[in-house]
């Protein structure tokens, strides 16, 4: 089969352009695949972060993928649609992440000839942090597209919200990342990060966001003995002052241990197996990359049970579920998790989780899902 995938890809960074890396080598193992990026992802002013691209820190996959798309200037919009159909694919595979993106590939897939059937992948129909052109830019790109691959029933829900149900739509779990090398030795790891290694240690990893709830886990964090430390991990797309005020004021603040920047790919091995646990206080979800990492380290998680994540985290399974973002039940969940010993039958779990959730089922299953919207 001939597959054109338009994503972010090398040289951006970030989970978005990790997955679709992922994605295109397993695709190519048994394909003709071709893929397109971008020229300008966000504006400037747009982007919260430090930078959009790769660094000489990181350890990217260059995926080989045509730069040609300008999330903002309409006439690069028809100039990737001419590239792809040059290619002839059959099938077209865009990546759904946020509403912002619905203009220009939604021109992109309705430019595409007859005989290329256009797929999303839908990481999120209804973004956390609301727009108001959220429902016409998504819609936008949905009216264009032949089918849907959604990762969690949340998701559906939203994509249908928006979407009448003429459009077929599959479910397949998030794959498991493979990338980020080996684990480490805790003590290792812990030597790397300059923490406690004999401290009962949580962590807060990936971008800071509102929705992400840090504030509940400090508030969490506060009700916990000195046995415990908390590592705070990653680059804030947010104000940091009202987080750093409850650092500086949490009691336990000399144990709080914050990295606020950007985790490279070979930084993130020393995070996870210096940790006994991942926390995500999330007060809304889809689905999340970062359990997807937890699990590649075999890391148990504690999760609120919002959107989608708990059709990955299992309670008392392969983690921990919580109701609600509530720092009350957040500091239960976390010393219910250490007395209870659960931490060698959860990473048992996750193993046996892994091996149905690969890039290699995932692939293959997104392939018989395009196959079917020629029959």
């Amino acid at each position: 089969m001939k597959i054109a995938l338009l994503s972010a890809f090398y040289p951006f960074r970030g989970g978005i352009a990790q997955f679709g890396a992922s994605l295109y080598r397993e695709l190519e193992k048994e394909h003709d695949v071709k893929a397109y990026t971008f020229t300008r992802q966000y504006p400037d002013f747009l982007f919260p972060g430090e930078t959009q691209t790769v660094t000489d820190d990181d350890s990217a996959d260059p995926i080989p993928a045509l730069r040609t798309l300008d999330s903002i200037n309409p006439l690069s919009y028809r100039k990737t649609a001419r590239e792809i159909n040059d290619f002839g694919p059959d099938v077209l595979i865009v990546r759904l992440w946020m509403s912002f993106f619905g203009p220009a590939m939604g021109t992109v897939a309705r430019l595409m000839k007859p005989g290329t059937k256009v797929v999303a992948i839908v990481d999120n129909a209804i973004p956390h942090e609301k727009r108001f052109f959220d429902r016409p830019f998504t819609r936008y790109l949905l009216k264009h597209v032949d089918g849907y691959i959604v990762m969690t029933e949340a998701v559906k829900r939203d994509l249908l919200s928006l979407q009448p149900p003429s459009r077929r739509i599959e479910i397949i779990g998030h794959p498991v990342y493979t990338h980020f090398g080996q684990p480490l030795e805790r003590e290792t790891a812990c030597v790397q990060l300059g923490i406690d290694p004999l401290k009962k240690t949580l962590l807060f990893f990936g971008f800071i966001r509102e929705y992400k709830g840090l504030d509940v886990l400090l508030q969490a964090f506060a009700k916990l003995d000195s046995t415990y430390q908390l590592v705070i991990a990653g680059e804030s797309y947010s104000a940091f002052d009202e987080y750093q005020k409850q650092i500086d004021e949490n009691p336990n603040r000399e144990r709080i241990h914050l990295f606020r920047r950007y985790i490279s790919d070979d930084e993130v091995p020393a995070f996870f197996c210096a940790s006994h646990v991942c926390v995500l206080p999330y007060k809304s979800a889809t689905q999340s990359g970062i359990a997807s990492i937890s699990f590649h380290f075999d890391l148990p998680m504690i999760v609120t049970n919002v959107g989608g994540l708990s059709e990955a985290i299992h309670h008392n399974e392969n983690g921990l579920l919580v109701d609600r973002p509530d720092a009350g039940l957040i500091s239960e969940a976390v010393g219910a998790y250490f007395k209870s010993d659960a931490e060698q039958r959860f990473r048992q779990n996750i193993r046996l989780y892994k091996r149905e959730h690969s890039w290699e089922q995932f692939a293959s299953r997104l392939v018989r899902f395009c196959e079917t919207l020629n029959s």
